[in-house]
């Protein structure tokens, strides 16, 4: 998950990266509206936006209406000192997904960021981009009968085995860190630990026969899904 700050406090986007990153998310920083909105325009997606309301020359306000009017719903949350209800009011007008005030702290804004990623994947907004299926040559993950096919013969994974393969292939060549992937594939379990991931893979791996090779571990930057003999061929249907 990429998550993109946007505050002209260097010092606080910092601190909230610091934090989002030992949480396993991706980020981002960027000082203004403008250096935010240039970024995505030159391709920058992102998962969720932490935006600043009072920032110079362009607000966090107009920031957002000026996603929203090019039809880009990544949800946002706006962190401010501003705490009228008309300021609130304001920014849920603007497009905001919440709205969290000044000062806060972290466990905080890191809650309401679970909760909108997940009412976000809830309404349907990544379901309208996901494609039936992936295909890497004879490896077939099916993402809405969640069943996976090596060479034309199914093969019975455990559901977090399948999430994992499914993000991995959704995603080829882009490393995921074993935080990352906890957030994704086991949400809120705090019992759970990093070495979990690797003992999910590892039995994963096995299962996928000739395909084992294609889920690569880059030491100290995450897994990865290539394709056989580094062959860009994997595509979605």
């Amino acid at each position: 998950m990429r998550i993109l700050v946007v505050d002209d406090e260097p010092d606080l986007c910092e601190i909230l990266c610091f934090n989002l990153e030992s949480e396993g998310f991706e980020t981002e920083r960027a000082f203004s509206a403008e250096s935010a909105l240039a970024l995505m325009e030159q391709g920058g997606r992102f998962d969720l936006i932490l935006l600043d309301v009072m920032m110079e020359n362009v607000s966090g306000y107009d920031m957002a209406r000026t996603l929203r009017g090019r039809d880009d719903n990544t949800p946002i949350i706006f962190l401010t000192a501003r705490n009228a209800e008309t300021d609130q009011l304001e920014g849920f007008s603007a497009g905001a997904d919440d709205y969290v005030t000044k000062p806060f702290s972290f466990p905080t804004v890191l809650a309401r960021i679970r909760a909108v990623l997940k009412r976000s994947s809830a309404t349907g907004q990544d379901a309208v981009r996901q494609p039936k299926c992936i295909e890497c040559g004879g490896l077939v993950a099916d993402l809405q009968r969640k069943t996976v096919k090596v060479d034309g013969r199914e093969v019975p994974l455990t559901k977090k085995e399948f999430l994992i393969l499914a993000l991995l292939m959704q995603h080829p060549g882009e490393h995921f860190r074993r935080g990352q992937i906890l957030n994704d594939v086991w949400d809120n379990d705090t019992y759970v630990t990093e070495r979990s991931v690797d003992v999910h893979i590892a039995r994963l791996r096995k299962k996928l026969g000739t395909y084992a090779d294609s889920i690569v571990n880059h030491s100290g930057f995450g897994y990865l899904f290539v394709s056989p003999s580094n062959t860009d061929n994997t595509h979605a249907l």
